[in-house]
């Protein structure tokens, strides 16, 4: 789930709203200036409601920012980086970027964000305590204490990727010793109740509520969706492990000079050739690597006068991996630094090049031969 808008960073972490966000933001602002608010507390007038549905609903949106922050926040204490926090249609979602550790910190993760709706839903209940004399501070405090208290409970529904389900996984984890097997059932378990949403709301919308029984058969399809791909995501990484970088990775690392212009580097090597990657070097030095991704990033009017050398990555920041590491643990690597491939040293020397594609066709390789 990519952000289209970008609002800024919090402890290092991209915070951006995706486009169905809109969507959303105004039908919740829609349902509180035209329903909830005249029901509520009839003295509000109709502007009133309406700029009371606005700020209610961005305070929502930021109820369930602080619900993914309590997420990152545990997960960043425990070395796993956060890439960013989205705001969508059905909430948000903390962009995590590796599994757990252990089952302990995979609980902790998972637990915090309800904690933290739990603690914003007593807070807007304290508020509401104290200003029930106003109206226009009453009616807010009260709807985003139940609010958050409703999404603290239907965040722990055992079903995964909810965070329920993630507490089950975590359980399953701790009692099993198996990280496959904990997700297996997690994700099977988050499919029966994306089916049981989806299942609700076509037996509402029969009833005759047809917005609300639509919204329960797209949550359920949204829940579905993503317990298929962790169910599926868990297979492919059970089906690597073991396996090891040397078994994957090419030998065909093609050098290039650092005075090369990338006119030449595209008509003579990457149009002709093929190649996506090189390693820069001069007089058996080397200096860094260059992607077709990194051209790309330079206006098509400039190759000729631009090096490779100009455009390269510095060796002393590029993301290496050894021929014995675990494909798993490179995998991990390539999503931490956001690249596509690494090179692969060994005794302080280039042996060889793993990159994504690579990973791909080594998969359906073994998926044509049955292994």
């Amino acid at each position: 789930m990519e952000a289209n808008v970008k609002l800024g960073r919090i402890w290092g972490i991209p915070i951006g709203l995706h486009l169905s966000w809109f969507l959303v933001f105004g039908l919740v602002t829609w349902s509180l200036a035209l329903g909830y608010f005249p029901a509520e507390y009839p003295s509000l007038s109709t502007t009133t409601s309406w700029l009371l549905g606005a700020a209610t609903s961005l305070l929502f949106f930021g109820s369930v920012l602080v619900h993914e922050l309590g997420h990152s926040l545990l997960a960043l204490r425990n070395q796993i980086p956060v890439r960013g926090i989205t705001l969508f249609i059905f909430g948000g979602v903390a962009q995590i970027g590796r599994e757990s550790p252990n089952p302990g910190a995979e609980f902790r993760i998972a637990i915090a964000g309800p904690v933290a709706s739990l603690g914003l839903g007593v807070l807007f209940y304290g508020l509401w305590l104290l200003d029930q004399p106003l109206a226009y501070l009453a009616a807010p405090s009260l709807w985003l204490a139940r609010i958050n208290l409703l999404l603290a409970v239907f965040n722990m529904i055992p079903g995964f990727p909810l965070d329920g389900g993630r507490v089950l996984r975590a359980l399953l984890w701790w009692w099993t010793g198996s990280l496959h097997r904990a997700t297996q059932v997690a994700t099977f378990t988050g499919q029966l109740v994306a089916f049981g949403f989806i299942g609700w709301g076509v037996w509402t919308m029969l009833g005759g509520n047809f917005f609300n029984g639509l919204w329960l058969v797209f949550i359920g399809w949204f829940l579905q969706n993503a317990a298929a791909t962790s169910y599926a995501q868990s297979n492919l990484q059970q089906s690597l492990r073991g396996v090891q970088v040397v078994q994957v990775m090419t030998r065909d690392c093609p050098l290039v000079s650092g005075q090369l212009p990338l006119e030449q580097l595209v008509e003579e090597h990457i149009l002709t050739g093929g190649r996506r990657c090189f390693f820069v070097s001069d007089n058996d030095q080397l200096f860094g690597m260059l992607t077709l991704g990194d051209v790309t990033k330079i206006p098509r009017a400039e190759w000729g006068h631009v090096t490779t050398g100009q455009v390269m990555v510095p060796w002393e920041r590029l993301a290496h991996v050894t021929p014995k590491t675990e494909l798993l643990t490179a995998l991990q690597m390539m999503d931490d630094a956001n690249v596509n491939q690494v090179p692969v040293v060994e005794n302080k020397k280039i042996v060889g090049m793993l990159s994504r594609e690579q990973v791909l066709h080594y998969l359906r390789a073994r998926t044509e031969l049955g292994i």
